[in-house]
This record gives C-alpha cells, structure tokens and sequence, in this order.
C-alpha cells in the first residue's frame, strides 16, 4: 500500500519539474533573443554611424586626444588632435539630427538640424566663456557667420553649378529674403555699439560702460526678433520654407529617403557625441593660445578660421551635398538658417549669459571684424536676389571667403590680459 502511494505520488510530481524547465529554458531562450537583438541593432548602428562617413579615419584622432591630454603630450598637440577629432563628430551630428527630423516633419528637423550644426560652436563659445576669453568668443562665431554666407554657401553654389554646367539653378528666394532681413538686422544690432564706440571716442567719458549697456539691451531685442522669426517660420509660413519637390522625382528615390536608424537610437548617440564634443571643446579653448605661439600663427585666424572650418563641417557636407542633388532650396535653408541662428541667437545669448557670470561682453566685434560681415551679407544678398544660381557666383563668394582669411592670416594683434574685450590694437580699443 504504502509502495503504490508512492508511486501515485511520484507520477503526480513528475510533470511539474519537466514544465518549470520547459519555462526556464524558453525564458532564457528570450534572453538570448533579446541580448541577440540588441546587440544586432547596437553593432548596425556603429556601422551607420561611424562607419558610412567618408570621414570615419578621423575618428582615431578623438582617443588620441584624451590621450595626448593625459600623458601631456603638450598643448599644440592636443589642440590640432581635438581640432581633427572634432571634424568628424560635426559631420555626424548633422547625421543624427537628419535621422530625428524624419520623425518630427522637414520643418521642424530642418530647425533642429540647423539649432544642432551649430552645438559645437555654442559649445566651444561657452568654454571660451567660462575662462574668460571673449576674443575667441567673438571671432569664433565671427568666422562661423562669414564661413556659411561665403564658403559653405559659395561652395554649394559652385558644386551645383558644375553639376548643372550649362543651365541655371533655380530656387525659392523668398526663404533667402527672410534670412537676408534677418541677417541685415543683426548687423544694425552690431553696428550700433561699435558706431557708438568710435563717436564716443572723441567725447568724454561719462560714468559706466554705455556700449555694455547698450549691447545687453540689443541683445535682447535680436532675440526677440529671432523667436519671432522662429513663430514666422514654423507657423504663419511654413510654407516658405519647405523644400520644393522636383516634378521628375522618381517614386524609387522617394523610397530611399528614410531614417537609416530609430529615434530613440539617434537621439543617444546624439547625446553622447555631445558629450565627447564638450571635452574635446574645452581641450580646444584650454591650448589655443599656446598652439598660435608655437606654430606662428595668430589667434584671431584660429578662431576665425580653422575652427569655424571645423564646427561648419556639418552644414558644409549637407549643403554641398543638396546642391548636387539640384535641391538649392534645402542648401540655402541650411547654410542661411546656421548663420542666422549665430548671428541673431548665439551671438545675443552668449553676451547675457556672460552678464550672468559677471563678464563684460559686448556687441562690438571691431572695425575691421564688423566691416568684413558687413560685406559678406551683402554680397550673398545681392547673389541670391534673382532666385538663380550658376557656378560663377560660387566662385565669387569663395573667392571672398579667400581674401577674408588671408586678411586675417596677416593680421597679428597682441591680446591685452587686462582688457578681455579689447579685440584691436592695445590700448586703441575702448570696450
């Protein structure tokens, strides 16, 4: 009786342990799928992402700069490896705010792509902020103005004229109009503290600094205006800036523009390029000074120059990209919209934001510095007034960009330590 209990009793127990392992071990076969897929999906990412730019070989350059930082490998050769690494990580930022901006809508993304081309600028002004170097601030975000309106639009303009060799382009001014305007505002805003500068000259000094004072004023009013131009932009007309579909679009090429990775994917990796952008800027920022003395160059064609050069790679690559594909509209968006965007909300946030630390920056940029934005906002106005483009006006709006940098590669003016604002001549200029 008792043999037949226990027999009964162990057949009852049986199944139980046989289901539980069948449980687990489908448990742990989802694991292993889940561990799989994502693994699957991290390795694709790389790929796209670090792998299918043309500038993936600079990518060893951002490990070589931590370690060059660390072993103290000296200055100069940690701010040229940061200036390299940082190259790549500007071109794929632009990647990743083109992948988002297939989930939030063209106008929209195309804000965020212009607001997110420009995070390395905004990056490296506020480490340049932080130490109190008010001169790379403002030459930095100088350079990076004249580089989009000369070199990075000139060059689009060229590559879409040789592409269309024996035709005209054609593209919707009226998007050019509205960042004209808004740039010609921007320059009033920058002439007037250094026009009043220059009267004040001759005067005598009264209590406080009315050039400070009144450049923390218009700096409030440019940002108005830009977040007005912002309402002008994604609301009342959209329209105006959306890209223009060419009649000949093939349905297959439609096709292929879609986001190469998901949103969420995109957004951190955007964050951690960020991230390692904000070391290297302060890598940057920290050994510029000693890189102009060794190599012999000066600080102002650094600023002005190389790292505008660096920080546009962005809008460089996807401009001149659009403007073989015979998209001009999307060019213009992105190298008129980045410097608009500098000139009306980076340059007026980084003159409050200096208030707030106590530092005295004003919107006088100099004699010289003011003249030459002066001229290269012209210029692109007048070369994009007809709503037609050929490569003869690439040409000249590169060439320009030319003459501006060998004006200030000759240009060497010593920098007065007392004085962070004084961007002339020592003890010629009164900011």
């Amino acid at each position: 009786m008792g043999s037949a209990d226990q027999n009964y009793d162990l057949e009852i127990a049986k199944p139980i342990p046989v289901t539980k392992s069948k449980e687990c071990l489908l448990h742990a076969r989802s694991n292993n799928d889940v561990r799989f897929r994502v693994l699957k999906v991290f390795l694709e990412n790389v790929r796209k992402v670090v792998f299918e730019t043309k500038l993936f070989v600079l990518f060893p350059a951002i490990p070589m700069a931590f370690v060059a930082h660390c072993y103290n490998f000296g200055n100069p050769w940690v701010f040229a490896l940061s200036l390299v690494a940082l190259t790549p990580l500007a071109e794929r930022l632009s990647f990743l705010t083109e992948q988002i901006a297939f989930f939030t809508g063209p106008t929209v993304g195309g804000l965020v792509n212009a607001t997110c081309g420009n995070a390395t600028e905004l990056i490296i002004a506020m480490f340049a902020l932080r130490q109190r170097k008010i001169h790379v601030v403002k030459y930095s975000l100088l350079g990076s103005i004249i580089s989009n309106l000369l070199l990075v639009l000139g060059s689009s303009l060229f590559c879409g004229g040789i592409s269309n060799l024996y035709k005209e382009q054609k593209f919707d001014h009226k998007q050019a109009d509205a960042n004209s305007l808004l740039l010609l505002l921007g320059l009033l805003c920058h002439m007037i503290p250094l026009l009043f500068n220059l009267r004040s000259m001759d005067s005598p000094k009264s209590d406080g600094n009315p050039v400070l004072q009144l450049s923390r004023a218009i700096s409030i009013v440019m940002l108005i205006a830009y977040v007005a131009y912002l309402f002008f932009q994604l609301k009342t007309h959209a329209q105006l800036f959306e890209p223009q579909e060419d009649e000949g679009d093939d349905n297959e090429e439609l096709e292929k523009e879609t986001a190469s990775i998901g949103c969420w994917s995109a957004f951190l990796w955007l964050c951690g390029m960020t991230i390692i952008i904000s070391i290297l800027s302060e890598y940057v920022v920290g050994t510029i000074e000693d890189a102009s003395e060794t190599w012999g160059i000066s600080v102002n064609f650094i600023s002005i120059i190389l790292l505008p050069i660096v920080g546009n790679a962005a809008e460089h690559a996807g401009s001149v990209i659009f403007a073989f594909k015979n998209k001009l509209d999307i060019s213009l968006g992105v190298a008129m919209g980045s410097a608009s965007q500098i000139l009306m909300f980076v340059v007026p946030l980084c003159v409050l934001v200096a208030w707030t630390m106590g530092i005295q920056m004003t919107l006088d940029f100099g004699l010289l510095e003011t003249g030459c934005l002066a001229l290269s906002i012209f210029l692109t106005a007048f070369t994009l007034q007809d709503g037609t483009s050929h490569y003869l006006k690439g040409v000249i709006l590169t060439l320009a960009y030319v003459v501006i940098g060998a004006c200030f590669f000759v240009q060497r003016l010593p920098f007065d330590d007392s004085d962070v604002n004084n961007l002339g001549p020592v003890g010629n200029a009164v900011v």
